[in-house]
């Protein structure tokens, strides 16, 4: 009976000194993590105040437009239209303008911009210039006059075009109107590539295609097109 009471008894010691041990590791350990915690705040808040610093000067770098819209909308015109478009074109062109760029000090007082614009141009003729006496039948034949065939859009995608290139010297005034110069002589140089590429040609063939399908729909057996 004693010697079952003393093995309870130093069973029951080593317990508490296990216990007591593992308290003192775990004490240990919080107070090594704390110490190492504090010992790198300081370069944390470096590390922090330098990412803060290079966002700011990217901001500054590169900075976000902000776009204010007058909440009122005015509608200047409304009209009816009746347009069959039967072409369309996707065109790149390049554009570079140039400011003072003569001279020896062009380095200093020119400016040179490098535009690339993505037009799009839309053809086709305008159903609303057919006149009665542009439809008459000739025994079993249907005689068409259309109108000829035109350019209904010719546009610059703002979500494709960019400048790809801008230099100016240092001692050159702002030109606020270089880049609107820039698209508009892109807008220019693409209507004029595509109408000798011959657009409107190709615009009027379609054309007729659609209509000789649709007149036929009609139960006109034959249909012949005037020019």
């Amino acid at each position: 009976m004693k010697n079952a009471l003393n093995t309870i008894m130093s069973i029951v010691i080593l317990i508490v000194l296990a216990a007591g041990v593992y308290f003192i590791v775990q004490t240990v350990r919080e107070s090594a993590t704390a110490a190492a915690d504090a010992a790198a705040a300081p370069f944390e808040q470096v590390n922090q105040a330098n990412e803060a610093l290079q966002t700011q000067v990217s901001q500054m770098m590169h900075p976000t437009p902000t776009v204010i819209v007058d909440p009122v909308t005015y509608i200047t015109n409304v009209k009816a239209l009746a347009r069959l478009e039967t072409i369309q074109y996707s065109v790149e062109q390049v554009v570079t303008c140039e400011v003072n760029q003569e001279g020896p000090l062009s380095f200093l007082s020119g400016e040179k911009l490098l535009f690339v614009g993505h037009g799009l141009v839309i053809a086709g003729i305008d159903m609303e210039k057919i006149q009665p006496a542009d439809l008459r039948m000739g025994g079993d034949t249907l005689y068409v006059r259309l109108p000829p065939a035109e350019l209904f859009v010719t546009t610059l995608d703002n979500n494709k075009s960019y400048v790809y290139d801008h230099e100016r010297g240092l001692m050159a005034p702002v030109d606020v109107n270089l880049e609107t110069s820039c698209r508009q002589a892109a807008e220019d140089k693409i209507r004029q590539s595509v109408l000798e590429d011959g657009i409107l040609n190709q615009a009027q063939i379609n054309a007729e295609n659609y209509l000789f399908k649709f007149f036929s729909s009609l139960g006109y057996r034959t249909i012949q097109f005037e020019h």
